[in-house]
């Protein structure tokens, strides 16, 4: 197992540098870049230097003779292209960025002029907040229940709860935070939660337990939303992976020898019907802590990674992109090789190294 370990670990390395490649020409190819959004802002500073004055029912457009006047002087375009970095080839610059990626070194963000490691650093606690809480609750939802309707399928206990599993599968995560603002936050109804941010603005002084209770006050609508958007599939997979093990004939010659209910279903059928969750479980993990949890920051005004990543590609602040997609990436070929890991440990019978050789 060592062996086939030190071979994924070393696997690692071409499959994050090729996923970083593709979408470097990407990014590269698409238009407006960074010098384009650098200059549309000096444009727009140089439209509101312009007045209009009213006079006798007409306008008077009075314009400074400023740089939006007269264009942009072609040396400092030249001084924007060293400060970027573009007066170089394209690979040399995804070859320097690769070899600085590979101390965690992320460069300074264009448009914050902060280090885009200290960005994620401070937008990280945001996005792990709403995962953990997140995953933990769609876990804790969908796998026993998702066990007790394979158990009962086809009575009406399956029937009600399929049908709420299809409303919350139907509503997307986002609409449902909607309507728990109007419903919870303050829109029409009851205003029992807030509407933005993950603390209090005084949360500092106040008491432990006073932390603990404004943290799970702030938090819960949002994690409210997200777990509705993610359950329902966990559920549906976790009972038809049940039901097909169920129905196996080593679980019909277990209950002729004898073997009880509960013994067949935790010490036979769960060993096996898990192995299908496990294997979704790394995708799952990146969809609620990164994609999953964008519109919701958005909604709920959370500073998360999600957010980040988002605004800097509307802003083509490429070390935010780079360094956010190294990130996610890197964390997902981990989560991978751990699924994997957890594949041997539900099942000794599984033996990766040697299916490969």
């Amino acid at each position: 197992m060592s062996r086939y370990i030190l071979r994924r670990l070393l696997l690692m390395i071409p499959t994050l540098i090729g996923i970083m490649l593709l979408n470097f020409i990407i990014v590269q190819a698409a238009p407006g870049g960074p010098i384009d959004q650098m200059m549309a802002r000096f444009e727009g500073m140089d439209a509101m230097s312009s007045t209009r004055l009213d006079a006798g029912g007409g306008d008077v457009v009075v314009r400074d003779e400023s740089r939006g006047a007269r264009g942009v002087d072609p040396r400092f375009i030249e001084q924007l292209e060293q400060q970027f970095g573009f007066d170089k080839p394209a690979h040399i610059r995804f070859l320097g960025m690769m070899r600085d990626y590979a101390t965690f070194d992320f460069g300074n963000s264009f448009f914050r002029d902060r280090p885009v490691i200290e960005l994620m650093i401070e937008r990280l606690p945001v996005s792990i907040s709403l995962g953990l809480w997140t995953t933990l609750l769609v876990y804790l939802i969908s796998i026993p229940l998702g066990i007790r309707k394979a158990l009962h399928h086809g009575s009406r206990f399956d029937v009600w709860t399929s049908g709420l599993v299809i409303v919350g599968y139907a509503i997307p995560g986002f609409l449902f935070a909607i309507l728990l603002i109007v419903l919870f936050a303050g829109g029409s109804y009851w205003d029992l939660f807030p509407l933005r941010g993950l603390t209090s603005p005084d949360f500092h002084e106040l008491s432990t337990w006073g932390k603990i209770k404004d943290y799970f006050w702030h938090i819960t609508l949002p994690v409210v939303a997200m777990t509705v958007g993610s359950f329902a599939t966990l559920t549906m997979l976790t009972k038809n992976s049940f039901l097909d093990e169920i129905h196996k004939q080593y679980v019909l010659t277990a209950r002729a020898k004898g073997a009880s209910d509960r013994r067949t279903l935790y010490g036979h059928v769960f060993r096996n019907a898990m192995l299908i969750i496990i294997a979704g479980m790394p995708g799952a993990l990146i969809t609620i802590f990164f994609t999953g949890s964008l519109l919701i920051e958005v909604i709920f005004s959370l500073e998360g990674l999600g957010l980040l990543g988002f605004e800097a590609v509307m802003q083509r602040d490429y070390p935010v992109i780079f360094g956010t997609l190294f990130l996610y990436t890197l964390i997902g070929l981990i989560l991978k090789l751990v699924s994997d890991l957890t594949y041997v440990w539900v099942d000794p019978r599984i033996d990766f190294e040697t299916r490969e050789s």
